[in-house]
């Protein structure tokens, strides 16, 4: 089970911090999230049929709580070293390997979530089911997500 559940770590870490972060976390709260779930993926191995989606649902409802739980932090606090990212200064580096950016913020939540959800390989039944969704708003909002997506890029190559 050990060495299971390590290869399933080394291999989905990163990609779930990265997954947050698209959905709109900061670094420091995907990478705190990230771990947390992987914890209790762990605790819960033996029971879990599908990891990855499992790990994609807790850590998607763990920032939805996150968000709705913050206060404004007038002062951007300096991450400390983890496993995940060892340098503080490494911060530009992994935004830019995991980061869709300002496109993705530009997003409403929902198309955002949704989306960050594509990137991470789901299909739209299955981010439905996940998200506990109809599949038709799954769609819709995917849809719309691509729409703007494809203007922003489109106004940002007119702006170079």
């Amino acid at each position: 089970m050990d060495e299971e559940f390590s290869a399933f770590y080394r291999s989905n870490i990163s990609r779930l911090a990265g997954f947050l972060i698209n959905q709109g976390a900061a670094l420091p709260l995907a990478t705190d999230i990230a771990q947390d779930t992987m914890v209790k993926a762990y605790q819960r191995w033996a029971d879990l049929d599908d990891p990855r989606a499992w790990a994609h649902t807790v850590a998607s409802r763990a920032l939805v709580r996150a968000i709705a739980s913050v206060e404004e932090d007038p002062v951007e606090r300096v991450p400390e070293p983890t496993s995940l990212l060892s340098r503080p200064d490494a911060i530009a580096e992994w935004e830019t390997r995991y980061d869709a950016g300002p496109m993705l913020r530009s997003l409403p939540p929902r198309q955002r979530q949704i989306l960050a959800w594509t990137l991470a390989g789901y299909r739209p039944i299955d981010i439905a089911h996940h998200l506990d969704l109809p599949a038709e708003t799954v769609r819709g909002s995917l849809a719309k997500a691509r729409r703007a997506a494809a203007a922003y890029l489109k106004q940002r190559e007119e702006e170079r």
